[in-house]
């Protein structure tokens, strides 16, 4: 694909994008908006997610740590310190904690919190990656996965940092359904373009064959290290959305429960694939809610009848029907337009 169609492409989008942020509230109640700006919320997870674990091809099991830090660091530097000596129960916030302060009521302070947020969390992806990287596959999947418990332990264990296991509320409401739109837009840009640059092509090339990568000539663990860090980037500013959005947070949002989802997400989508990864979302968290009348008692068709837990127990059984037929994913690994070019090139030779 050329730059300029690349670039036409992407500005098409864009324009029809950012059309559907703007009229979709006057189409959708507020029940679907709100849905709509979770999954919003998911695609930035999920686009950052799949940069690690299927361009890369590294087994890591940490989004939800990521997400943590995030999600504290826009909330701490979002709350005053009238209000953080109201919320801090258990023990007085420190110093540090309680006087850091940017006001979210200044146009762009919102926004800084989210970078820095992202930032920090990148930051401690850095350090993470020296003794992460030194193992490969499940050993990588069980160190990272280790690495979110640790996250949530901190936590709750130190409440002058976080308040401990009360969380913390009164977050906030700066993300608002178009900014969450825009950033998640934002992020899927950024994303796709790192992925088509020639660092992508080595983060491709690690994930295909690293000992191959590293004889010709690629810094394999230079290129796993930005990755892991570009990923807890997003992460964490995806982090810092939903602690904006919901406008309370607790260590128990961040439990593996939050990385299993995102992984169902990226394999359901196609492993390196992030038009899948968007794709993706839109199907796991939309059946999620298509399905909810299933776990309600009151609708019954003869013998059948709404049952708690019953649309978990549909929705496994059409997961496991999708996996069978398509095993790679939606995409494999592919994008959507990857499959156009394939059924155009059909054509012509047809």
């Amino acid at each position: 694909m050329s730059a300029k169609k690349y670039f036409s492409i992407i500005a098409v989008v864009t324009a029809l994008f950012i059309g559907f942020l703007i009229f979709s509230p006057k189409w959708f109640n507020s029940y679907t908006i709100t849905v709509l700006g979770n999954i919003y919320i998911f695609i930035v997870l999920a686009v950052s997610y799949n940069l690690i674990n299927g361009v890369t091809g590294q087994f890591s099991l940490e989004p939800n740590g990521f997400v943590a830090i995030g999600a504290y660091v826009t909330a701490i530097l979002l709350l005053s310190p009238d209000v953080k000596e109201e919320l801090y129960m258990i023990s007085e916030p420190l110093p540090l904690i309680r006087d850091v302060f940017l006001n979210p009521s200044v146009a762009f302070n919102p926004f800084l919190a989210l970078i820095i947020s992202g930032i920090v969390s990148s930051l401690i992806a850095l350090t993470l990656a020296f003794p992460v990287f030194r193992v490969r596959g499940d050993y990588l999947a069980i160190v990272t996965l280790g690495f979110g418990f640790i996250i949530r332990i901190f936590l709750i264990n130190n409440p002058s940092i976080s308040n401990g296991s009360m969380g913390l509320d009164s977050i906030p409401g700066f993300a608002s359904y178009f900014w969450i739109g825009i950033v998640s837009l934002i992020t899927a840009i950024l994303v796709f373009n790192i992925v088509y640059s020639k660092f992508g092509r080595a983060m491709k090339a690690v994930r295909d064959d690293e000992d191959a990568a590293l004889a010709m000539g690629v810094h394999t663990f230079k290129t796993k290290t930005v990755a892991f860090m570009t990923s807890a980037f997003f992460e964490g500013v995806g982090g810092g959305l939903l602690a904006s959005s919901i406008g309370s947070i607790s260590p128990d949002q961040f439990t593996f429960m939050l990385t299993f989802q995102l992984l169902i997400i990226i394999v359901l989508g196609g492993l390196g694939s992030m038009s899948g990864a968007i794709l993706g979302t839109f199907l796991f968290l939309g059946s999620m809610e298509l399905l909810r009348p299933l776990d309600q008692t009151s609708w019954h068709i003869g013998f059948i009848h709404g049952i708690p837990g019953l649309r978990m127990v549909v929705f496994s059984i059409l997961l496991l029907l999708l996996m069978l037929f398509a095993r790679r994913g939606l995409f494999g690994n592919k994008e959507i337009w990857d499959y156009v070019k394939i059924k155009k090139k059909k054509r012509i030779e047809e």
